[in-house]
């Protein structure tokens, strides 16, 4: 087991005029090495329940273990855990303050109390990992692409070895190019590592096509859990709460409804092409 949600409540300002239920009761595992999605829109409650993850937020009231460990049992290492898991917030480029890439990526692993040269191995390790080219290394940050800076944002987690990644909102403000290039780079990432991926993300496209698990969170409650093909067989309980499925989900539901033998519940455009095929070979 990696991380578990008993419960979890969160409420911002209370007893004031201000008072927010942002997470109402949230129960949640998360086992090493999935790659899950958290769904939700502006004000679900997505964006709060990450930040618990590594205690950058305290539950109001509930409790978050981290392998099998309470993260809020007196005297936790809250320094460790945010190593073991690393969170990459939207437009984590803002975070970005090095004079060049290579100084900005070792600035996680000199912090760990790691020498010059071991922060070196690992920042470049990580800079390879998310695919960015050596030659801009002695770049500065500022000068890079949108979607070059958020792969250094990227390697600068990466390079301090989380068990866990966590990615707010990974392709906000990207064009579908860059979007397309780190998505493909965090789905290789999770190949290469094993690592758990936690990714929220507000675009049904993106998240069908990658993960193996989708938690929906609507007015701070989760909503749906299950694989994409469960959650998505729930579409128009999804459309009642401001979300859409993937395009190809209401392709294959005007098929079968017109009476082709297809599956309605494909995901991703590879499915439906393999069932469509299928069913004309029928």
């Amino acid at each position: 087991m990696s991380i578990a949600l008993e419960h979890v409540n969160y409420v911002y300002s209370p007893g004031t005029a201000y008072e927010r239920h942002a997470l109402k009761d949230v129960s949640l595992e998360i086992e090493q090495g999935q790659f899950v999605g958290i769904i939700g829109h502006t004000g679900s409650g997505k964006s709060t329940l990450i930040q618990h993850l590594n205690g950058l937020m305290k539950a109001t009231s509930g409790n978050i273990y981290y392998e099998g460990q309470s993260i809020y049992e007196e005297g936790y290492d809250m320094k460790k855990l945010r190593t073991q898991v690393g969170l990459v917030f939207q437009y984590p480029e803002y975070q970005l303050f090095e004079v060049d890439v290579l100084t900005d990526v070792c600035f996680g692993p000199k912090n760990q109390g790691l020498s010059q040269e071991e922060c070196e191995k690992n920042a470049r390790e990580a800079l390879e990992l998310v695919g960015f080219p050596e030659k801009y290394y002695r770049q500065s940050p500022f000068e890079l692409s949108g979607g070059q800076k958020r792969r250094v944002a990227i390697a600068g987690i990466l390079a301090m070895h989380p068990k866990v990644l966590v990615l707010d909102e990974p392709t906000a403000g990207l064009d579908p190019k860059g979007r397309d290039e780190i998505l493909d780079q965090i789905d290789h990432l999770h190949k290469e590592t094993g690592m758990t991926v936690i990714l929220v993300s507000h675009s049904m496209e993106d998240i069908a096509n990658y993960v193996d698990r989708i938690v929906v969170m609507n007015r701070g409650e989760k909503m749906l859990d299950g694989t994409p093909r469960e959650v998505f067989a729930h579409y128009k309980e999804l459309e009642k709460v401001g979300l859409a499925a993937p395009q190809v989900t209401y392709v294959m539901h005007d098929l079968k409804e017109r009476g082709f033998d297809v599956a309605a519940d494909a995901t991703t455009i590879e499915e439906a092409a393999d069932d469509i095929m299928r069913s004309f070979h029928d």
